[in-house]
């Protein structure tokens, strides 16, 4: 599918000018949602258009700022449709027509197994996962978790991914001359392959540093109740 899309992206790029930053924001809410769709062909292009000037802007700094924002709203707009659709159908229906809208049931188990596991963290986390990262939006709306915790994580997750695509289709408009948008998505997926280790070791500190923190404001509010009834 990667490849279909990218060799269809030339004329796609050609209103880029005009029309960029509206199909960056479909098509990660499309990517977002239940719909599979590689975000790889959506910002890693965005990165190099900006790099470049080809954006709406036709300066790197604003143009890289926005198409961040839009795939990060776009990512947030395609999640709110799974965790809306998974808050007000509900478990029985999903699992039994979900296979009509590419939503497998050994899918929505393993999403469900991984939101079970790890909690709220997980929306976050599997964001930046190959696979379960659309899926994991569908466990928070049947656990029916909190709104606002839901986009934080969601956009936090959603955010880094957003940032590091981008980043890659830069530097990539940085370093390579004239070449198709077949070649730009496939050296742009590899270079991100082959530091997907260093990603993940930065993604465990993050979540580290998170539970470190998130323990330690739990555990001060549990020795101040006990203090506050005393009094």
């Amino acid at each position: 599918m990667t490849q279909t899309i990218a060799e269809n992206l030339s004329s796609i790029a050609a209103m880029a000018p005009v029309w960029g930053f509206l199909f960056i924001f479909i098509f990660m809410a499309i990517e977002s949602s239940f719909i599979p769709f590689p975000s790889e062909v959506v910002m890693i292009p965005a990165g190099f258009l900006a790099w470049r000037g080809e954006l709406t802007f036709g300066a790197f700094a604003p143009d890289f700022t926005v198409a961040v924002i839009c795939g990060l709203a776009g990512s947030l707009a395609g999640a709110y449709i799974n965790y809306y659709l998974s808050l007000y159908l509900g478990r029985p229906i999903l699992y039994r027509y979900g296979k009509y809208f590419f939503l497998s049931e050994k899918s929505l188990n393993r999403a469900e197994e991984i939101f079970v596991q790890y909690g709220d963290i997980a929306t976050f986390v599997c964001r930046l996962l190959p696979a379960i990262r659309q899926l994991i939006s569908i466990p928070a709306g049947l656990a029916k978790m909190p709104l606002k915790r839901f986009t934080i994580f969601t956009g936090l997750g959603a955010g880094i991914w957003v940032i590091i695509l981008t980043a890659v289709g830069a530097y990539l408009g940085n370093v390579m001359g004239e070449s198709d948008y077949v070649e730009l998505v496939e050296r742009g997926k590899k270079m991100i392959t082959q530091h997907y280790v260093e990603i993940l070791i930065g993604l465990a500190i993050v979540v580290v540093v998170y539970l470190f923190i998130h323990h330690k404001v739990m555990k001060s509010s549990g020795d101040k109740a006990p203090a506050e009834a005393a009094n």
